[in-house]
């Protein structure tokens, strides 16, 4: 079972973002456009589970669900949409996740909320520092049901997200 957890930031994060991001290229070569580190290990500071959250832009979901088996071989677990349409979602390291990835087609508005949200949170230091407290209160109070977890986060994502994306009118 998978466990809930935050820690403090990791100056390394940004390392493993890039040692994978070479992996993604090389594994998906012409289908991968462009690969973003997103989520809280992309905010210098931000307390995080320890997770590397990718967000991969790719010419078409069909070419990229064309290459599961290559992703695999690269170590993810292919989850299809997961519970967001017009995503693939792929995750690395079973119940010890190291990596997710987010995949969408190019122009996805998805592509653009996730990097206004960690854009947000890089220039807000004070709402970063919000939101690390209210992961780690959600991290105990969810008892390691993600769902839980990501339920008692939602209300402040929806309401900074919205400031994020007024930022880029």
């Amino acid at each position: 079972m998978r466990k809930v957890t935050i820690v403090a930031y990791d100056e390394h994060w940004a390392d493993l973002f890039e040692a994978e991001s070479s992996l993604l290229q090389l594994t998906l070569g012409k289908v991968a456009l462009r690969i973003h580190h997103i989520g809280s290990t992309s905010v210098p500071g931000l307390a995080a589970k320890p997770v590397i959250d990718i967000l991969l832009e790719v010419v078409s979901l069909d070419e990229l669900d064309n290459l599961n088996a290559a992703m695999e071989r690269a170590g993810y677990t292919a989850r299809g949409e997961n519970g967001i349409p017009n995503r693939r979602y792929f995750t690395k390291g079973g119940d010890q996740r190291s990596h997710q990835v987010h995949a969408f087609a190019l122009s996805d508005a998805q592509i653009v909320k996730h990097q206004a949200f960690r854009d947000y949170l890089i220039k807000n230091k004070k709402a970063a520092e919000q939101y690390a407290e209210i992961k780690r209160v959600a991290a105990l109070a969810s008892e390691n049901d993600p769902h839980r977890y990501s339920a008692f986060k939602a209300d402040f994502i929806e309401h900074h997200l919205r400031l994020a994306l007024m930022d880029l009118e």
